[in-house]
C-alpha cells in the first residue's frame, strides 16, 4: 500500500480499503453477511505521519481583532494543536472505544461498522441512533448507559434499550463509497435490512440528528411497519423536501420567520454546506492532506452549532473534539463523509401532495441548534405526537445534554413498549 494513501482504521487495514475478495476469508459471501466482531488497530506509521504533519504546520496570517469572526480562531488551534502534540494520546481513545461492542457487516453491498450494546431490563426495545456531520458514532458514548441500563442511574429498568449505533457509509469505520449513490435513502434502506434481516429484530425504534435525522425520518417513509416511531432533534433537513405547492396550508407567521431565519443563517453561517454540496472533491483535497486543515474545518462547527457561550471548552474537552478529528485523520474519511452532502443534492425526497411520515413522531428541539422551527412546520411532514423545547442544548444534545435527551426518548417510546413484549411472547 502506498503511505499517501490513508488507510482506514481497522485490524487489516489494507482488506478495509480494497475491493472484497471472495478468497479472503474474513470478507462476507452472503448477501445477508455474517456480524464480525471488529476492533480498532490503527498502524503506528498512521500516527506518526500524523505527528510530522503537525510539526510541519505552515500557519497562516490572522487579522488583528477577529477571532471566530472569518472562521477559526488561530489562538485556539494552536492551543488544539499544541495539546494534539504533547498531551493527547490516540491510543488512550482507542482502548477506550474497543471498550464497546463493535461489529461489522456487509449489507446491500456495503460493509458497515456498528456499536450494539445490549439493554437491562425485561423487554429492551431495539433502537438505531444515527449520528450526522461532523460527528461520529462517538457522539452517543454519554447516553449508552443512560439507554441501556436506565435503573443504574435512577430510571425504571422497563425503559431499556437494545442500542445499535452505526457509522454512517464513508464516516468512521464503515466502509467508504466508491461509486456515486450513496444518499440518505439508500443508507435508511441498508438500516431497515441491518436491523431486521441481520440482526433478526422484527421491529425496532430509531432516533436521529442532523443526517441522521434524515436517514430516520426516510426509515419512516420505507419501512413504517417495521418501527415503532421514530424521534428526531431536527425536522428541518434536506432529506425531506416539503410539498408547499397549490392546495398546501398557507405558511403560518411562525413559519415564514422560521424561513426568513433560516434564509439569514444560510448568509452567514451556509458557506461550507454550499462547497460540500457542489465541490466535495476539491475541498477534500486539502483536508484529507492538512490535520490542522482538519481540526479548522471542523471545530469551528463545535463552535458555532452547540450551546457554549464561544467556549467550546464549556462542552467539549480538548481531548473529545480530538479524538473526533482523530477518527475521521486515521480513517481518511473526511472527503467520503462530505460527500453525502453532494448525494443529498442530486438526490432529494421530494414529498408529493397529502404525503407525510405517517409513523408516530417525535421532536426534541434545542435551543442552540441550527434551527428550532415551529411545531406547524414539523406537522407537513410528520406525524407529531411529542414535541419538546428543550431548556438548553445545541446542535450535538447526546454530548451536550444526554440526560435530557435519554428522558425524551424514553418517554417518547415508553407507551409503545406493550408491542414490543407482545412480540417478545411471539417470538419465544
Amino acid at each position: 500500500m502506498e503511505r499517501t494513501a490513508l488507510p482506514g482504521a481497522g485490524a487489516r487495514v489494507p482488506r478495509a480499503q480494497a475491493p472484497h475478495d471472495p478468497h479472503d476469508p474474513d470478507t462476507p459471501h452472503a448477501p445477508h453477511a455474517r456480524v464480525e466482531p471488529f476492533t480498532s488497530e490503527v498502524p503506528g506509521w498512521v500516527l506518526d505521519d500524523l505527528r510530522v504533519r503537525l510539526w510541519r504546520t505552515r500557519w497562516p496570517d490572522q487579522v488583528a481583532g477577529t477571532p471566530w469572526g472569518d472562521g477559526t480562531d488561530q489562538d485556539f488551534l494552536r492551543t488544539l494543536v499544541h495539546h494534539w502534540l504533547h498531551d493527547y494520546d490516540w491510543r488512550i481513545a482507542e482502548s477506550r472505544i474497543n471498550a464497546l461492542s463493535h461489529h461489522r457487516a456487509t449489507v446491500g453491498g456495503t460493509r458497515i461498522h456498528f456499536v450494539h450494546v445490549r439493554g437491562r431490563g425485561p423487554c429492551p426495545m431495539p433502537l438505531i441512533l444515527t449520528h450526522g456531520w461532523p460527528g461520529s458514532f462517538l457522539e452517543y458514548g454519554k447516553i449508552i448507559p443512560l439507554l441501556t441500563d436506565p435503573a443504574a442511574h435512577g430510571g425504571d429498568p422497563a425503559d431499556a434499550f437494545d442500542l445499535v449505533i452505526p457509522s454512517l457509509p464513508g464516516y468512521g469505520f464503515s466502509d467508504r463509497p466508491t461509486a456515486p449513490g450513496m444518499h440518505v435513502e439508500r443508507i435508511a434502506s441498508i438500516w431497515a435490512e441491518l436491523m431486521t434481516d441481520v440482526l433478526g429484530y422484527d421491529r425496532f425504534a430509531a432516533h436521529g440528528s442532523d443526517i441522521g435525522a434524515g436517514v430516520t425520518s426516510l426509515l419512516g417513509l420505507l419501512v413504517p411497519e417495521r418501527l415503532f416511531g421514530i424521534h428526531l432533534t431536527s425536522v428541518t433537513g434536506s432529506a425531506i423536501v416539503r410539498w408547499l405547492g397549490e392546495g398546501a396550508p398557507p405558511l403560518t407567521e411562525a413559519e415564514m420567520r422560521f424561513l426568513a431565519d433560516a434564509d439569514q443563517w444560510t448568509e452567514a453561517e451556509g458557506g461550507y454546506a454550499h462547497v460540500q454540496r457542489t465541490k466535495p472533491q476539491s475541498l477534500a483535497h486539502a483536508l484529507n492532506d492538512s490535520p490542522v486543515g482538519l481540526a479548522a474545518w471542523i471545530v469551528e462547527k463545535y463552535r458555532a452549532w452547540s450551546d457554549c457561550g464561544g467556549d467550546l471548552t464549556r462542552r467539549f474537552t480538548l481531548d473529545e473534539l480530538l479524538t473526533t478529528i482523530t477518527l475521521y485523520w486515521v480513517t481518511g474519511t473526511i472527503g467520503s463523509s462530505i460527500r453525502l452532502y453532494h448525494e443529498g443534492r442530486a438526490h432529494p425526497r421530494r414529498l408529493r401532495p397529502g404525503e407525510r411520515v405517517e409513523v408516530p413522531c417525535a421532536a426534541a428541539l434545542f435551543p442552540r441548534d441550527i434551527a428550532r422551527p415551529p411545531r406547524e412546520w414539523g406537522e407537513r411532514a410528520y406525524r407529531i405526537t411529542r414535541w419538546t423545547e428543550m431548556p438548553r442544548g445545541g446542535h450535538f444534545p447526546a454530548h451536550e445534554e444526554p440526560e435530557l435527551l435519554a428522558a425524551d426518548i424514553a418517554a417518547f417510546f415508553r407507551p409503545m413498549r406493550g408491542a414490543a413484549r407482545a412480540e417478545e411472547r411471539r417470538a419465544s
